[in-house]
C-alpha cells in the first residue's frame, strides 16, 4: 500500500482546479496591472485629479466581467501546454466580448431606462482606455498561457535531450512535426537529428530546428554519418512494402529501436504525439495499407450518441471499442459472452484512459439470449450498433454446425429485431469473404446473416448494413499467431496447401475502413472492403522466417498438412453474379446482391432454423448433413457436398 502524501505534497501536487483557479487568480491580476496600465500610458505616466477614483471603481467591474466571459467561453478548460491556434483565436474573441460589454456597460447610461443597472455607468470614464486596455490585457493574458510552452521548448529542449538516443525521424509531414514538437515538449528518450521524407521540395528545410537531410533510400548512408540510433517512422501512410524496407534497412545498420505511429492513431483527435508511437510489428511489416478515412464525417456519426457493440472481448470488437472511444460516443455498450475477456478490456480502458468525458457499461451476455437482449436495449437505447459477436473459425464449425447456427443466423436475428423495436439508427454487421460462395458452414451462416440485415431494412427507419472483409493479421485463432508460436518453438510452420490464398489487412485499418463504411452505406447494402492482392500463406510463412533473421527451410522448415474442413484456396470478396458499385470512399465498395429474402420469407426461414436447431441427432454427421442441407436450400451459391 502506497504511503500518504505529506500536507506540502498534497498542496503542490497539480490537479485541475487548482490549474483553472491558478489561471483566474493570475487573470485577475493581470486584470488589473493592464487596467492601470492603460490609465498611466493614457494620461503620460501622470494621472489627473479624481481619475484614480474612477479607476477604483471600474478595476472590480472589469475583473468581474472578464472572468465570467472567459469561463463562458472555455477559456479555463484549455490545455494551453499545446494550445495552437484555434485556441488564441477563442480567447480573443473572449476578450473582445468583454470589451465590448464593459463599454456598454461602463459608456452608456443604462440607469436611465434600467435603474437597476445604474451603478455601471462611471462618469468621466476615457474612450480610449479600453483600447489600450484589450492590448495591453490581451499581451499579458496570453503571456501567461504561453510561458510554460516557451520555456518548455526554448530553454528546457537542449538540456533535457542531451542524453536521448539519436534519433531519424521517417516523415516530415504534419505527424513528423507534431512528433518533433513534442519530443521538444516532454522529457523523451529521443534527440531528433535529422529528418528524412521523400518530397524533394522538404530537402534542405528545417523543421522546428530539425534538418531535412535526404530521402528514405538514403537511411543507410544518415545512419552511419549521424550516428543514429533510434528510427521513428512518422509517415502513417506507408505500405508494408516501405515499411519492410526501412525495417530491413536500419536492422542491417545495427539499429534496434523502430517506432512507428500507428496507422490510425487516435482516429478522433487531430493530433499525433509521443504516446502514439508503438513497436513496429509483424502485422506492420507483412499487411500494413494505407487506409484514408474522413475523420470528421465518423466524428458526427458517434460523437454523442450511445453505440453497443457485441463481441466486444474479441479481436475486431476490442478495436472497435478503442477506436470508437476516440469519438467521444455519449455512452459505450459493450456486450461479450466471455466475462474474463471483458474484465480484461476493461482494464486496457482503465489503463489508457480512454473513456473520460462520457460512460462505459459492461455487460456479459449471449446474443442468443433474446430476453437478456431485450433487456440491454430497453435499458440503455443504443442508437448505433456493431454486431462483432460471431464463431469465426471454419474447422470448429464444421464439427458444431448447429451452434454456428444459432450464435451466427439466430444471434443476428435477436439483435437486428431488438434494434429496430427500440429506434436504433443504425445497425452494423461485420462479415467476412468466406460468405462469397461459401464451402463452409462459418460462412454460409454468415451469407444467411447478411440477408437477414438486408430483409430487415425494407420496414422501419432503422438502416440495415453489412461490411465484408477478409482475414485480419494478429486475430485470435488466425493463422500469424499461430505461425509465431510454432516459430518459438523452432518449427516447423503448418500451411495447409501450397497454394492457399487469402486477402489480409491489419485489424485497426480494417476497423477504421468499418467505421468509414458504416457512414458511407444508406442501409440494405453490403459494404466491401478492398483488402488489397492476395496473400499466398506460404509465402506469409517465408516472410516471417525472414524478418527473425532466418531462412526457410534451411532454419525452419514449413510443411504443408492438406485442406480443412469447409476451407477453399482462393477466398473471394464478391461473386461474380454480384459485381461492385464505387462508393464516396477510398476502398470501400457496395456489391451488387440483386433481389434477397423478402422479410416474410426470411420469417419462414428463421422458423425451420428453429425447428432444425432444437432437434436431437444421433450423431455428428446427422448433425452436419441436416445443417448443410439446410443452408443449401436458402443460400444460392452455398458449394458444400451433402451426400
Amino acid at each position: 500500500m502506497p504511503e500518504p502524501l505529506s500536507l506540502g505534497s498534497r498542496i503542490l501536487k497539480p490537479t485541475r482546479e487548482k490549474r483553472i483557479g491558478f489561471f483566474m487568480l493570475g487573470d485577475a491580476v493581470l486584470i488589473s496591472c493592464a487596467l492601470v496600465l492603460s490609465f498611466f500610458v493614457r494620461f503620460d505616466f501622470q494621472l489627473p485629479d479624481g481619475y484614480d477614483a474612477v479607476l477604483l471603481n471600474a478595476l472590480p467591474f472589469f475583473i468581474c466581467v472578464k472572468l465570467v466571459v472567459f469561463i463562458l467561453f472555455g477559456v479555463y478548460r484549455m490545455t494551453w501546454r499545446h494550445a495552437g491556434i484555434h485556441d488564441l483565436f477563442n480567447l480573443m474573441n473572449a476578450m473582445a466580448t468583454a470589451q465590448l460589454l464593459l463599454a456598454v456597460g461602463v459608456l452608456v447610461p443604462l440607469g436611465d431606462k434600467l435603474p437597476a443597472l445604474s451603478f455601471l455607468h462611471i462618469p468621466g470614464f476615457p474612450r480610449s482606455v479600453f483600447l489600450m486596455d484589450f492590448f495591453i490585457s490581451g499581451l499579458f493574458i496570453v503571456s501567461l498561457r504561453i510561458s510554460k510552452r516557451l520555456y518548455l521548448e526554448a530553454f528546457r529542449h537542449k538540456a533535457r535531450t542531451k542524453g536521448g538516443k539519436r534519433t531519424l525521424i521517417v516523415g516530415g509531414g504534419v505527424s513528423g512535426e507534431m512528433i518533433i514538437r513534442d519530443l521538444m515538449r516532454t522529457a523523451s528518450a529521443y534527440t531528433a537529428v535529422a529528418i528524412l521524407d521523400d518530397n524533394p521540395e522538404r530537402n534542405g528545410q528545417y523543421i522546428h530546428g530539425v534538418p531535412v537531410k535526404g530521402q528514405v533510400r538514403d537511411l543507410p548512408h544518415l545512419i552511419a554519418t549521424l550516428h543514429a540510433e533510434a528510427i521513428i517512422i512518422a509517415n502513417q501512410k506507408l505500405d508494408h512494402r516501405t515499411l519492410r524496407t526501412i525495417y530491413e534497412q536500419a536492422v542491417n545498420s545495427g539499429i534496434s529501436t523502430i517506432k512507428s505511429v500507428s496507422a490510425v492513431a487516435d482516429l478522433g483527435q487531430p493530433g499525433v504525439s509521443l504516446k502514439n508511437l508503438e513497436e513496429i510489428s509483424i502485422e506492420d511489416l507483412i499487411g500494413r495499407q494505407a487506409v484514408e478515412v474522413d475523420r470528421e464525417e465518423i466524428q458526427s456519426f458517434l460523437s454523442g450518441r450511445v453505440v453497443l457493440i457485441t463481441g466486444a472481448g474479441g479481436s475486431i470488437g476490442s478495436e472497435l471499442v478503442t477506436q470508437v472511444c476516440a469519438f467521444r460516443p455519449q455512452m459505450l455498450v459493450l456486450l461479450d459472452i466471455d466475462e474474463t475477456e471483458l474484465h480484461a478490456l476493461q482494464r486496457k480502458l482503465e489503463k489508457d484512459h480512454t473513456t473520460q468525458g462520457f460512460s462505459v457499461q459492461y455487460i456479459t451476455g449471449d446474443v442468443r439470449d433474446h430476453l437478456r437482449i431485450k433487456e440491454v436495449f430497453s435499458r440503455f437505447r443504443p442508437e448505433i450498433v456493431f454486431h462483432a459477436a460471431a464463431y469465426k473459425h471454419v474447422p470448429m464449425m464444421e464439427m458444431n454446425p448447429l451452434e454456428a447456427l444459432k450464435v451466427n443466423v439466430v444471434g443476428t436475428n435477436i439483435l437486428s429485431r431488438a434494434a429496430k423495436e427500440f429506434d436504433a439508427r443504425t445497425f452494423v454487421m461485420i462479415s467476412t469473404d468466406k460468405a462469397v460462395r461459401p464451402t463452409s458452414i462459418m460462412g454460409a451462416s454468415k451469407r444467411l446473416a447478411e440477408e437477414i440485415c438486408r430483409a430487415e431494412n425494407e420496414t422501419g427507419d432503422t438502416a440495415f448494413l453489412s461490411v465484408r472483409f477478409g482475414n485480419v493479421l494478429g486475430s485470435r485463432g488466425s493463422v500469424l499467431p499461430i505461425f509465431m508460436e510454432q516459430l518459438k518453438k523452432g518449427g516447423p510452420l503448418t500451411v495447409t496447401h501450397k497454394d492457399m490464398q487469402r486477402y489480409f489487412m491489419t485489424i485497426p485499418e480494417a476497423v477504421s475502413l468499418v467505421l468509414q463504411a458504416s457512414v458511407a452505406g444508406k442501409g440494405g447494402e453490403v459494404m466491401v472492403l478492398d483488402m488489397g492482392d492476395p496473400v499466398r500463406i506460404v509465402s506469409l510463412a517465408e516472410e516471417l522466417v525472414r524478418i527473425h533473421g532466418l531462412e526457410p527451410y534451411r532454419d525452419i522448415d514449413i510443411i504443408f498438412t492438406g485442406i480443412r474442413p469447409g476451407e477453399k484456396l482462393f477466398e473471394e470478396i464478391l461473386t461474380a453474379e454480384e459485381g461492385i458499385s464505387a462508393s464516396r470512399r477510398h476502398k470501400i465498395f457496395v456489391a451488387n446482391s440483386g433481389k434477397g429474402l423478402a422479410l416474410t420469407d426470411l420469417h419462414h426461414v428463421l422458423d425451420e432454423c428453429a425447428r432444425l436447431i432444437s432437434k436431437p441427432f444421433a450423431s455428428s454427421s446427422e448433425e452436419l448433413h441436416a445443417a448443410k442441407t439446410y443452408l443449401r436450400k436458402y443460400i444460392k451459391h452455398y458449394q458444400q457436398d451433402i451426400s
